[in-house]
Protein backbone atom coordinates (compact mmCIF):
# COMPACT_ATOMS: atom_id res chain seq x y z
CA UNK A 1 0.00 0.00 0.00
CA UNK A 2 1.31 3.32 -0.57
CA UNK A 3 1.86 5.99 1.70
CA UNK A 4 -0.54 8.09 0.10
CA UNK A 5 -3.10 6.02 0.84
CA UNK A 6 -2.66 5.80 4.59
CA UNK A 7 -5.08 8.43 5.79
CA UNK A 8 -8.54 8.27 7.07
CA UNK A 9 -11.26 10.54 7.30
CA UNK A 10 -11.42 10.41 11.29
CA UNK A 11 -7.42 11.40 11.07
CA UNK A 12 -7.93 14.10 8.54
CA UNK A 13 -11.03 15.81 10.34
CA UNK A 14 -8.41 15.97 13.77
CA UNK A 15 -6.42 18.44 11.32
CA UNK A 16 -7.09 22.26 12.14
CA UNK A 17 -6.59 23.43 8.67
CA UNK A 18 -9.47 25.66 6.82
CA UNK A 19 -10.10 22.28 4.61
CA UNK A 20 -11.17 20.61 7.38
CA UNK A 21 -12.45 22.86 9.55
CA UNK A 22 -14.89 24.87 7.70
CA UNK A 23 -17.30 22.55 6.75
CA UNK A 24 -19.91 20.45 8.63
CA UNK A 25 -18.72 17.34 10.13
CA UNK A 26 -20.95 15.11 7.13
CA UNK A 27 -19.50 17.29 4.45
CA UNK A 28 -16.15 15.41 2.73
CA UNK A 29 -14.26 18.48 1.59
CA UNK A 30 -12.77 18.70 -2.48
CA UNK A 31 -12.47 22.50 -2.36
CA UNK A 32 -9.91 24.65 -1.34
CA UNK A 33 -6.20 23.46 -2.85
CA UNK A 34 -4.57 21.63 -0.46
CA UNK A 35 -3.64 17.97 -0.17
CA UNK A 36 -4.56 15.37 2.29
CA UNK A 37 -1.58 13.53 2.47
CA UNK A 38 1.32 12.93 4.38
CA UNK A 39 4.34 15.45 5.09
CA UNK A 40 7.44 14.80 3.01
CA UNK A 41 9.27 12.70 6.08
CA UNK A 42 12.60 15.00 5.48
CA UNK A 43 10.43 18.14 5.95
CA UNK A 44 8.30 16.69 8.87
CA UNK A 45 11.82 15.87 10.58
CA UNK A 46 13.30 19.84 9.61
CA UNK A 47 10.17 21.09 11.46
CA UNK A 48 10.34 19.07 14.26
CA UNK A 49 13.94 20.39 14.55
CA UNK A 50 12.96 23.75 14.31
CA UNK A 51 9.93 23.42 16.76
CA UNK A 52 12.50 21.28 19.31
CA UNK A 53 15.04 24.62 18.88
CA UNK A 54 12.29 26.85 19.70
CA UNK A 55 13.29 28.31 15.77
CA UNK A 56 9.90 30.51 15.27
CA UNK A 57 11.72 33.97 14.95
CA UNK A 58 11.64 35.84 11.62
CA UNK A 59 12.79 33.75 8.71
CA UNK A 60 16.42 34.18 6.99
CA UNK A 61 15.54 33.49 3.70
CA UNK A 62 18.82 33.34 2.32
CA UNK A 63 19.22 29.81 1.17
CA UNK A 64 15.76 29.29 -0.42
CA UNK A 65 17.42 30.90 -3.69
CA UNK A 66 19.81 28.33 -3.90
CA UNK A 67 18.20 25.77 -2.83
CA UNK A 68 15.47 26.53 -5.65
CA UNK A 69 18.32 27.04 -8.72
CA UNK A 70 19.54 23.35 -7.62
CA UNK A 71 16.12 22.15 -7.76
CA UNK A 72 15.19 24.35 -11.08
CA UNK A 73 18.16 22.81 -12.82
CA UNK A 74 17.46 19.13 -11.96
CA UNK A 75 13.96 19.23 -12.80
CA UNK A 76 12.99 21.70 -16.08
CA UNK A 77 16.79 22.27 -17.10
CA UNK A 78 15.87 26.05 -16.11
CA UNK A 79 19.45 27.57 -15.05
CA UNK A 80 18.29 30.43 -12.05
CA UNK A 81 20.73 32.87 -10.78
CA UNK A 82 20.20 32.51 -7.04
CA UNK A 83 20.49 36.75 -6.89
CA UNK A 84 17.23 36.93 -8.98
CA UNK A 85 15.66 35.41 -6.41
CA UNK A 86 13.22 37.58 -4.19
CA UNK A 87 11.90 36.02 -1.35
CA UNK A 88 8.09 36.82 -0.68
CA UNK A 89 5.34 35.11 1.98
CA UNK A 90 2.96 34.18 -1.21
CA UNK A 91 2.33 33.99 -4.81
CA UNK A 92 -0.72 36.08 -4.19
CA UNK A 93 1.23 38.86 -2.22
CA UNK A 94 3.97 38.89 -5.05
CA UNK A 95 1.14 39.74 -7.49
CA UNK A 96 0.03 42.41 -5.52
CA UNK A 97 3.30 44.21 -4.79
CA UNK A 98 4.47 43.75 -8.33
CA UNK A 99 1.83 44.97 -9.47
CA UNK A 100 1.79 47.92 -7.04
CA UNK A 101 5.34 48.85 -7.84
CA UNK A 102 5.39 48.03 -11.31
CA UNK A 103 2.15 49.72 -12.73
CA UNK A 104 -0.72 52.51 -11.92
CA UNK A 105 -3.90 52.44 -10.65
CA UNK A 106 -6.28 52.27 -13.26
CA UNK A 107 -4.23 50.06 -15.11
CA UNK A 108 -5.67 47.45 -17.43
CA UNK A 109 -4.18 43.75 -16.03
CA UNK A 110 -4.97 40.57 -18.56
CA UNK A 111 -6.05 37.36 -17.36
CA UNK A 112 -7.27 33.97 -18.80
CA UNK A 113 -10.81 32.74 -17.27
CA UNK A 114 -11.86 30.34 -16.01
CA UNK A 115 -8.67 31.24 -13.71
CA UNK A 116 -7.74 31.15 -10.12
CA UNK A 117 -10.34 33.55 -8.41
CA UNK A 118 -7.75 35.47 -6.30
CA UNK A 119 -6.66 36.82 -9.62
CA UNK A 120 -9.83 39.09 -9.78
CA UNK A 121 -9.74 39.95 -6.37
CA UNK A 122 -6.32 41.21 -6.49
CA UNK A 123 -5.95 43.01 -9.51
CA UNK A 124 -8.69 44.69 -7.81
CA UNK A 125 -7.34 45.47 -3.97
CA UNK A 126 -4.35 47.44 -5.45
CA UNK A 127 -6.95 49.67 -7.77
CA UNK A 128 -5.89 47.82 -10.98
CA UNK A 129 -8.52 46.81 -13.80
CA UNK A 130 -9.62 43.17 -14.80
CA UNK A 131 -9.45 42.91 -18.68
CA UNK A 132 -10.31 38.89 -19.24
CA UNK A 133 -9.65 37.60 -22.28
CA UNK A 134 -10.91 34.00 -21.68
CA UNK A 135 -9.26 30.67 -22.93
CA UNK A 136 -11.64 29.12 -26.01
CA UNK A 137 -12.72 25.69 -25.58
CA UNK A 138 -13.71 22.93 -27.77
CA UNK A 139 -14.06 19.12 -27.81
CA UNK A 140 -9.75 19.04 -27.70
CA UNK A 141 -9.95 21.26 -25.02
CA UNK A 142 -8.85 24.61 -23.84
CA UNK A 143 -6.51 27.20 -25.83
CA UNK A 144 -5.21 30.20 -25.84
CA UNK A 145 -6.61 32.55 -27.91
CA UNK A 146 -4.27 34.96 -28.86
CA UNK A 147 -5.86 36.82 -31.79
CA UNK A 148 -7.88 38.32 -27.93
CA UNK A 149 -4.97 38.55 -26.40
CA UNK A 150 -2.83 40.88 -29.24
CA UNK A 151 -5.73 42.82 -28.96
CA UNK A 152 -5.71 43.30 -25.30
CA UNK A 153 -1.97 44.04 -25.07
CA UNK A 154 -2.26 46.68 -28.56
CA UNK A 155 -5.43 48.18 -26.65
CA UNK A 156 -3.15 49.18 -24.04
CA UNK A 157 -3.31 46.51 -21.06
CA UNK A 158 0.53 46.74 -19.20
CA UNK A 159 0.50 43.42 -17.58
CA UNK A 160 -0.63 39.85 -17.88
CA UNK A 161 -0.98 37.25 -15.16
CA UNK A 162 -0.49 34.03 -17.20
CA UNK A 163 -1.25 30.84 -14.65
CA UNK A 164 0.67 28.34 -15.79
CA UNK A 165 0.20 25.76 -15.02
CA UNK A 166 -2.91 26.79 -15.72
CA UNK A 167 -5.54 26.22 -12.63
CA UNK A 168 -8.01 24.82 -12.51
CA UNK A 169 -8.28 23.14 -15.40
CA UNK A 170 -4.14 21.57 -15.44
CA UNK A 171 -3.23 22.87 -18.68
CA UNK A 172 0.28 23.11 -19.42
CA UNK A 173 1.09 25.48 -21.82
CA UNK A 174 3.33 24.39 -24.84
CA UNK A 175 7.13 26.28 -26.06
CA UNK A 176 5.05 27.47 -28.66
CA UNK A 177 2.05 29.18 -26.67
CA UNK A 178 4.50 30.68 -24.31
CA UNK A 179 6.65 32.01 -27.39
CA UNK A 180 3.63 33.36 -29.35
CA UNK A 181 2.89 35.52 -25.45
CA UNK A 182 6.42 35.98 -25.19
CA UNK A 183 6.65 37.86 -28.82
CA UNK A 184 3.66 39.91 -28.37
CA UNK A 185 4.19 41.26 -24.58
CA UNK A 186 7.47 42.46 -25.80
CA UNK A 187 6.11 43.66 -29.17
CA UNK A 188 3.53 45.96 -26.77
CA UNK A 189 5.86 46.68 -23.65
CA UNK A 190 3.36 43.89 -21.57
CA UNK A 191 5.04 42.87 -18.07
CA UNK A 192 3.83 39.52 -17.82
CA UNK A 193 3.60 37.95 -14.32
CA UNK A 194 3.57 34.02 -14.84
CA UNK A 195 2.22 32.34 -11.77
CA UNK A 196 4.14 28.92 -11.71
CA UNK A 197 3.35 27.72 -8.49
CA UNK A 198 1.53 24.31 -9.78
CA UNK A 199 4.84 23.36 -12.09
CA UNK A 200 6.45 20.94 -9.98
CA UNK A 201 2.92 18.89 -10.53
CA UNK A 202 3.47 18.20 -13.78
CA UNK A 203 2.58 14.69 -14.59
CA UNK A 204 3.90 12.11 -17.36
CA UNK A 205 2.83 12.83 -20.54
CA UNK A 206 3.10 16.60 -20.58
CA UNK A 207 6.51 18.74 -20.10
CA UNK A 208 6.57 22.06 -18.12
CA UNK A 209 8.05 24.99 -19.92
CA UNK A 210 9.45 28.12 -17.45
CA UNK A 211 8.23 31.20 -18.66
CA UNK A 212 11.33 33.18 -18.61
CA UNK A 213 13.42 30.59 -20.66
CA UNK A 214 11.01 31.57 -23.59
CA UNK A 215 10.65 35.28 -22.58
CA UNK A 216 14.22 35.93 -21.44
CA UNK A 217 16.19 35.13 -24.82
CA UNK A 218 13.64 37.95 -25.95
CA UNK A 219 14.18 40.39 -23.38
CA UNK A 220 10.74 41.10 -22.25
CA UNK A 221 9.71 42.21 -18.94
CA UNK A 222 8.80 38.78 -17.39
CA UNK A 223 8.91 37.53 -13.76
CA UNK A 224 8.03 34.15 -11.95
CA UNK A 225 6.40 33.76 -9.29
CA UNK A 226 7.12 30.27 -7.59
CA UNK A 227 6.82 28.22 -4.18
CA UNK A 228 7.05 24.77 -3.04
CA UNK A 229 3.86 25.47 -1.18
CA UNK A 230 1.59 23.04 -3.84
CA UNK A 231 3.91 20.44 -4.71
CA UNK A 232 4.85 19.57 -1.12
CA UNK A 233 1.79 20.74 0.46
CA UNK A 234 2.74 23.60 2.91
CA UNK A 235 0.47 26.54 2.12
CA UNK A 236 0.60 27.44 5.95
CA UNK A 237 3.84 27.81 6.16
CA UNK A 238 4.14 31.05 4.35
CA UNK A 239 7.17 31.08 1.99
CA UNK A 240 7.31 32.02 -1.73
CA UNK A 241 10.00 34.08 -3.90
CA UNK A 242 9.53 36.40 -7.54
CA UNK A 243 12.22 35.40 -9.99
CA UNK A 244 13.84 37.50 -12.47
CA UNK A 245 16.23 36.42 -14.90
CA UNK A 246 17.40 39.59 -16.58
CA UNK A 247 19.40 42.80 -15.13
CA UNK A 248 16.65 44.89 -16.06
CA UNK A 249 13.97 42.26 -14.13
CA UNK A 250 15.90 42.46 -11.30
CA UNK A 251 15.95 45.84 -11.19
CA UNK A 252 12.50 46.29 -11.54
CA UNK A 253 12.09 43.49 -8.89
CA UNK A 254 14.48 46.09 -6.54
CA UNK A 255 11.83 48.47 -5.91
CA UNK A 256 9.86 45.60 -4.06
CA UNK A 257 9.57 47.18 -0.85
CA UNK A 258 12.29 45.76 0.73
CA UNK A 259 10.28 44.25 4.23
CA UNK A 260 8.60 41.73 1.56
CA UNK A 261 11.46 38.80 2.71
CA UNK A 262 10.52 39.36 6.55
CA UNK A 263 7.14 38.29 6.28
CA UNK A 264 7.69 35.14 5.05
CA UNK A 265 7.24 32.08 7.70
CA UNK A 266 10.51 30.78 9.10
CA UNK A 267 9.02 27.19 9.29
CA UNK A 268 8.06 28.28 5.38
CA UNK A 269 11.85 28.70 4.59
CA UNK A 270 12.84 25.77 6.13
CA UNK A 271 10.86 23.34 4.97
CA UNK A 272 11.12 25.17 1.11
CA UNK A 273 14.69 24.12 1.29
CA UNK A 274 14.32 20.96 2.12
CA UNK A 275 11.76 20.14 0.02
CA UNK A 276 14.07 21.77 -3.14
CA UNK A 277 16.87 19.76 -1.91
CA UNK A 278 16.23 16.49 -0.99
CA UNK A 279 12.03 16.28 -1.61
CA UNK A 280 12.31 15.07 -5.11
CA UNK A 281 11.86 11.26 -4.52
CA UNK A 282 8.81 11.78 -2.47
CA UNK A 283 7.42 14.18 -5.35
CA UNK A 284 7.97 11.66 -7.75
CA UNK A 285 6.03 9.16 -5.95
CA UNK A 286 3.26 11.32 -5.47
CA UNK A 287 2.82 12.72 -8.87
CA UNK A 288 2.99 8.54 -9.92
CA UNK A 289 -0.23 8.22 -7.08
CA UNK A 290 -1.94 11.83 -8.82
CA UNK A 291 -1.68 10.42 -12.16
CA UNK A 292 -3.42 7.44 -10.82
CA UNK A 293 -6.11 9.36 -9.46
CA UNK A 294 -6.76 11.51 -12.17
CA UNK A 295 -7.60 8.46 -14.67
CA UNK A 296 -9.71 6.92 -11.58
CA UNK A 297 -11.57 10.15 -11.78
CA UNK A 298 -12.33 9.91 -15.34
CA UNK A 299 -13.36 5.78 -14.72
CA UNK A 300 -15.67 7.10 -11.79
CA UNK A 301 -17.36 9.71 -12.98
CA UNK A 302 -17.95 7.55 -16.48
CA UNK A 303 -19.73 4.76 -14.24
CA UNK A 304 -21.45 7.45 -11.62
CA UNK A 305 -22.09 10.88 -13.62
CA UNK A 306 -21.10 10.02 -17.13
CA UNK A 307 -22.77 13.12 -17.96
CA UNK A 308 -20.23 15.20 -16.08
CA UNK A 309 -17.28 16.49 -18.94
CA UNK A 310 -13.91 16.30 -17.80
CA UNK A 311 -11.06 16.51 -19.28
CA UNK A 312 -8.03 14.85 -17.34
CA UNK A 313 -5.40 17.97 -16.03
CA UNK A 314 -1.49 17.87 -17.14
CA UNK A 315 -0.71 19.32 -14.15
CA UNK A 316 -1.81 19.43 -10.35
CA UNK A 317 -4.66 17.77 -8.64
CA UNK A 318 -7.33 19.68 -9.26
CA UNK A 319 -10.22 18.69 -11.93
CA UNK A 320 -12.64 21.13 -14.00
CA UNK A 321 -15.70 19.24 -14.43
CA UNK A 322 -18.95 20.42 -16.41
CA UNK A 323 -21.73 19.46 -15.07
CA UNK A 324 -24.80 21.72 -17.31
CA UNK A 325 -26.31 18.23 -18.55
CA UNK A 326 -26.92 17.48 -14.96
CA UNK A 327 -29.14 20.41 -14.60
CA UNK A 328 -28.54 21.15 -10.76
CA UNK A 329 -29.49 24.56 -10.67
CA UNK A 330 -27.44 28.40 -11.10
CA UNK A 331 -24.89 26.25 -9.07
CA UNK A 332 -23.84 22.98 -9.27
CA UNK A 333 -21.54 22.90 -6.05
CA UNK A 334 -24.30 24.08 -3.85
CA UNK A 335 -26.69 21.13 -5.20
CA UNK A 336 -23.87 18.57 -4.41
CA UNK A 337 -23.25 20.27 -0.95
CA UNK A 338 -27.25 19.97 -0.35
CA UNK A 339 -27.66 15.76 -2.08
CA UNK A 340 -24.14 14.57 -1.41
CA UNK A 341 -22.67 16.38 1.28
CA UNK A 342 -19.61 17.42 -0.39
CA UNK A 343 -17.86 20.09 -0.96
CA UNK A 344 -16.55 21.79 -4.21
CA UNK A 345 -15.28 25.14 -5.03
CA UNK A 346 -18.15 26.94 -7.07
CA UNK A 347 -17.25 27.58 -11.10
CA UNK A 348 -18.82 30.53 -11.32
CA UNK A 349 -16.28 32.30 -9.38
CA UNK A 350 -13.09 31.47 -11.87
CA UNK A 351 -14.85 33.93 -14.44
CA UNK A 352 -18.66 34.54 -16.81
CA UNK A 353 -19.51 31.30 -18.35
CA UNK A 354 -17.85 29.00 -15.89
CA UNK A 355 -21.29 29.24 -13.67
CA UNK A 356 -22.08 25.09 -14.86
CA UNK A 357 -18.60 24.14 -13.72
CA UNK A 358 -17.16 22.58 -10.06
CA UNK A 359 -13.52 22.01 -9.65
CA UNK A 360 -12.98 19.27 -7.71
CA UNK A 361 -9.63 18.48 -5.43
CA UNK A 362 -8.34 14.97 -5.92
CA UNK A 363 -5.59 14.91 -3.86
CA UNK A 364 -6.71 12.78 -1.52
CA UNK A 365 -6.68 8.86 -1.17
CA UNK A 366 -7.83 6.92 -3.73
CA UNK A 367 -10.71 5.41 -0.96
CA UNK A 368 -11.81 8.84 -0.13
CA UNK A 369 -12.03 10.15 -3.70
CA UNK A 370 -14.22 7.00 -4.58
CA UNK A 371 -16.48 8.34 -1.93
CA UNK A 372 -16.49 11.76 -3.39
CA UNK A 373 -17.47 10.28 -6.61
CA UNK A 374 -20.28 7.97 -5.55
CA UNK A 375 -21.94 10.97 -3.33
CA UNK A 376 -21.49 13.17 -5.89
CA UNK A 377 -23.67 10.85 -7.81
CA UNK A 378 -26.50 11.30 -5.39
CA UNK A 379 -27.31 14.40 -6.38
CA UNK A 380 -29.08 13.86 -9.40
Amino acid sequence: MSVFDDIDVAQLRARRSAKWTMIPPDVLPAWVAEMDFPLDPGIRTALGEAIAQDDCGYANGAGVAAAFAGFAAGWFGWTVEPRGVFVLPDVLVGIAEILKALTKPGDRVVVNSPVYPPFFRTVREVERTVEDVPLRRDERGWELDLSALERAFAGGAVAYLLCSPHNPLGKVFSPADLTAIATLAKRYGVLVIADEIHAPLTMAGATFTPYLTVADPLDGDAVALCSASKAWNLPGLKCAFAVAGTDRTRKLLAQLPPELPWRAGNLGVLASIVAFERGGPWLRELLAYLDGNRRLLTRLLAETLPEVRYLEPQAGYLAWLDCAALDLGPDPSVTFLERSRVALTRGRDFGPGAETFARVNFGTSVAILTEIVQRMGRAR
